[in-house]
Order: C-alpha cells, then sequence, then structure tokens
C-alpha cells in the first residue's frame, strides 16, 4: 500500500504521469461516494484506478444527505424486499466492519399525539419490528443498534425535550444508523483508494466521454489532455446524462433546514413526524453531535437544467417548519434557521410520483461500451461499487481479484470498543477515528494550531492543516464546505473564513516549495 494522503504535491505528480501517456484500468469519472467507492473497489482488487471530479470530493449529491445510514425500512412498504435486505446488510457493514468510527446509532422517537390514530400506531409499529427483523437478518448487532419498544410520554419528553406536552400519549423508539457527516465518508473512501494507489484528481473535469478515453480539463491550469483507459465508468450521480445518452433520470429534490445549537432542545434522539395523507414518509428532526439540528427532508421532481448546488424553494422552508411546530413545544419561524441545503437524487426515470420512484442502482452500459451507475442511496454505495466494478471487470476483460471492501477497513477505522481508547479528543476520534492522535499532534506541536479557527466552533486550526496535507482540500471553500462542514451554518463560515483561508495558503506553500 501507499500513502493515503491527498495533497496539491500528490495531485500534481499524478496528473503528470497521465499526462505522460500511461493507461490505467480503469476511470473512475465522479468524486462522490459512489465514484470514490468504485476507486477504492478497483484498486483495492488489484486494478490501476485514475478518477477525475470537476470540483472537489462530495461536491454534489452526497454532501447533501440525512446523513443517516438507513436499514431499509421505507423499502419495505414498497414492497421491495430485496432492497430493503441489502440496505440493512450495508447498514451493518459500515458501522460493524469498515467505518465504525464515522457512524454512530440514532435513537428515533416516534412521537403519539392524538392526530396519530390507533390504526397508524400499530402500523408504524408492526414496520419497526419489521425493521428489526432486518436487522437481525442483516447479522447487525442489538449492541449496535437496539431493538424498538414503546416508551411511555414522560420518558418521550426526557428523550426529546423540545416536544410539546400536551395530548402526548408515548411514542414508539427505535434505532437507525448515522454519520458524523456524509462528505468525510467520501473523503475517507477517496483517501482509501489513495492507499491502494488510486489518482484521485479533483478540478479535473471530463469534457468527453467514451468506453476507453476520456478528455479532462484542468481547473486549475486551463489546460486540456486525454485519459486513455481500458474501461471508463461514469459515476456522475445526477449530471451522468449530461455525459452520455444511454440514461434517462428523473431528479428529485431533497430540501433540509439547519438549526442552530440550542434552537430545538433535543439531546441525542431524532423526531420522526408523519407526513399528513401519506403511510411512510416522515420528516425529521436530526441532532447532530455539534448541537446543530437538521430538520428535513423533502421529495420533490425537478425538471430542466441540473444546478452545481441546489437551493432551498421557499415552499419547502414553509412545508417543514409547519410540520415540525406540529409537534413542538415552540413552534419555529424563519427567524430558527442558520442555514439550509438541498440535494438532487438522482433516480432513474420511472412512472408515477418521484417519491415513489425505486431507490434501487443500475448499471448500464452504453453502445459505445461506456458503462453509467445510477439511482441507489449513499447506504447502498459499496454494493453499488462492486456491481460496477464486476460489470467493467467482463465488459473489458479486466485480470481483477475478487471484491474485498466488505471487510476492509476504511483509514482510521477499528472495531467500536477499541475506538475508546484511541488517545484524543471523543469528537476527534468520530471524525478521524484512529488517525484522531496524528490531528492532535499537530496542535501539540504548534500551539498556533490547537485554537478554535472562529467563534463558537471547537474545530482546530490543526484540522485545516490537516485537510491541506492529507485530505485533498486545495482553497479555503473545500476547507468550509466540504472538510469542516462549518458552511453549513454561513454566519459560522464567514467568522471563521480569513483565518481558515491564512491556513490554507501557508498549508500549501509549505507542500509545494
Amino acid at each position: 500500500m501507499t500513502s493515503g494522503s491527498l495533497n496539491a504535491r500528490r495531485r500534481e505528480r499524478e496528473l503528470a504521469e497521465l499526462a505522460g501517456g500511461e493507461r490505467v484500468d480503469v476511470v473512475v469519472v465522479g468524486g462522490g461516494v459512489t465514484g470514490t467507492g468504485i476507486a477504492l473497489d478497483a484498486a483495492s482488487r488489484g486494478l490501476s484506478v485514475a478518477l477525475v471530479e470537476a470540483h472537489d470530493l462530495a461536491f454534489g449529491t452526497s454532501r447533501w444527505s440525512s446523513k443517516l445510514v438507513h436499514g431499509g425500512l421505507r423499502y419495505l412498504a414498497h414492497g421491495e424486499l430485496g432492497l430493503a435486505h441489502e440496505s440493512a446488510v450495508e447498514r451493518g457493514i459500515l458501522m460493524t466492519r469498515t467505518a465504525p468510527h464515522l457512524t454512530r446509532a440514532m435513537p428515533q422517537l416516534f412521537p403519539l399525539y392524538p392526530s396519530t390514530s390507533r390504526l397508524q400506531q400499530r402500523v408504524v409499529a408492526a414496520g419497526l419490528l419489521a425493521g428489526d427483523a432486518l436487522r437481525r437478518a442483516a447479522r447487525t448487532p442489538s449492541s449496535v443498534l437496539p431493538r424498538p419498544r414503546s416508551v411511555p410520554a414522560a420518558e418521550a419528553l426526557a428523550l426529546a425535550p423540545g416536544l410539546s406536552a400536551g395530548g402526548l400519549r408515548g411514542g414508539l423508539l427505535a434505532y437507525d444508523g448515522a454519520l458524523v457527516d456524509d462528505a468525510r465518508l467520501v473523503v475517507t473512501l477517496a483517501r482509501t483508494a489513495a492507499s491502494f494507489g488510486a489518482r484521485i484528481l479533483t478540478r479535473l473535469s471530463a469534457t468527453s466521454l467514451s468506453a476507453d478515453r476520456v478528455q479532462v480539463r484542468d481547473g486549475i491550469s486551463g489546460s486540456t489532455m486525454d485519459i486513455h483507459a481500458r474501461q471508463v465508468i461514469n459515476a456522475t450521480g445526477v449530471w451522468a446524462g449530461t455525459l452520455t445518452g444511454a440514461v434517462r433520470l428523473r431528479p428529485s429534490l431533497g430540501s433540509h433546514l439547519v438549526l442552530a445549537p440550542g434552537t430545538v432542545p433535543m439531546g441525542t434522539t431524532s423526531v420522526n413526524i408523519g407526513v399528513p395523507g401519506e403511510t411512510n414518509r416522515f420528516v425529521f428532526l436530526l441532532p447532530q453531535p455539534d448541537g446543530r439540528v437538521y430538520l428535513g427532508l423533502t421529495d420533490e421532481p425537478v425538471s430542466g437544467s441540473i444546478p452545481s448546488v441546489p437551493v432551498v424553494p421557499e415552499s419547502d422552508v414553509d412545508f417543514l417548519l409547519s410540520l415540525a411546530s406540529s409537534v413542538l413545544a415552540r413552534p419555529l419561524t424563519r427567524a430558527d434557521i442558520a442555514g439550509s441545503y438541498a440535494g438532487l437524487r438522482p433516480l432513474v426515470e420511472g412512472g408515477g410520483r418521484s417519491a415513489d420512484l425505486s431507490r434501487k442502482h443500475a448499471v448500464l452500459a452504453g453502445s459505445d461500451g461506456l458503462l453509467t451507475v445510477v439511482g441507489g442511496k449513499l447506504t447502498t454505495y459499496r454494493r453499488m461499487a462492486e456491481d460496477a466494478v464486476d460489470a467493467a471487470v467482463r465488459l473489458a476483460g479486466l485480470t481483477a481479484a475478487p471484491c474485498r471492501t466488505a471487510r476492509l477497513p476504511l483509514l482510521g477505522a477499528a472495531p467500536r470498543p477499541e475506538l475508546s481508547f484511541v488517545d484524543a479528543s471523543p469528537r476527534l476520534v468520530a471524525r478521524y477515528g484512529t488517525e484522531a492522535p496524528r490531528v492532535a499532534a499537530l496542535g501539540e506541536l504548534d500551539t498556533e494550531f490547537s485554537t478554535p479557527v472562529g467563534p463558537g466552533t471547537e474545530i482546530t486550526a490543526a484540522e485545516v492543516v490537516w485537510a491541506v496535507r492529507n485530505e485533498g482540500a486545495l482553497d479555503v471553500e473545500d476547507v468550509l464546505e466540504r472538510r469542516t462542514r462549518l458552511a453549513l451554518i454561513p454566519a459560522d463560515a464567514e467568522a471563521a473564513r480569513a483565518r481558515v483561508a491564512e491556513l490554507v495558503d501557508k498549508s500549501l506553500a509549505g507542500l509545494l516549495d
């Protein structure tokens, strides 16, 4: 294995190697969770890999999720037993083998109010029991994800103090998986792929694709070049159809609002609120380790051109605030919103509402031999990657070892009990796992790096330096938007911007001297 560090120096060197005409086994286009998952799968099988991303790692849909690792319960309601089981299996793999450090169990409370009929209560309870059966079938232990149970009103209020006590007759409590951050999973996948020799190249946009060649433009130098491969895989998600005519997508917008710490007393338990008139759709109040609360999400069809960064429509803001306020002691207003974000789901074209379209993934081969991966969910990225690499091996006649990612720990991973013994703060361990002491050591070597980068945040200068030296951050936006997620609350990002920019400039200068 080689180093898992991504930085400007490595990018410069590897780009020069490819510009020299080297042909790789696989070129992956797209640096989201699917693309980085494919790069890791292929590289860990012994294939030579280059990944090209027009912007930055996790620039698109992969950073705009609810930060959950779903067990597939919703798919059961649509009769998609296979997809539900696959999701539960992949959740278990992430939480117990490949990324225990980046995942945690999130309690989920379904509060019961007069508006919830006894029939609805029984339906939800039956669904939670079915979800627990999926957990057991996936062999995820109850020590990781406890069994569901009913709770009285007093316990429901203790779990989620912000709930309205009026009419509350109790709740149903279940558990699902959650990520410390979705963009951090993508960065960790990319770095793990790099440790197996994959070339991870951001700021490199694909201008044309074929089965064995990608023409790219360097967003830093402006130069163009061809990268040759035995097989090209298009993993650009919602933008896949702009690079090939072989797929038809029906994008769906999912919106979230970000509430600042202290806005809603939530503890660590999420609250699931049923959407009126729907049997299996919920809006979530999702507490985060840093005190923020995410409120989401919507599922609305989108037409027209695909924006680089979607915005939350005003209608979604009204919908989310209204539904959350229906169960809270203090109704939410627009003044409570500290930030917002929206992502586009790359759903495969089908009939009916976007909310009812299947979340299955597909690996499609065009008439020219170009492979494209579409659909799917963040939770099932690993299975999507396995299927894509299997298809590439068959189509291009590549010689590769069997898939090994189901048991391959990502960088920083360790069995969950061992993580508690890592010599660093729990916050750093949750973000960096066994690498946390190396991040902390930067602050110990230089006290300048031990201080927070702005008011109201625990993120230190050492984490910014680490992002540039090891995580491929090339400018201040990479750090604020995708390595630290400070930009989810714009005021927090602006308060830290000058300090982060100074640190990024110094770190890049040190790398390139």
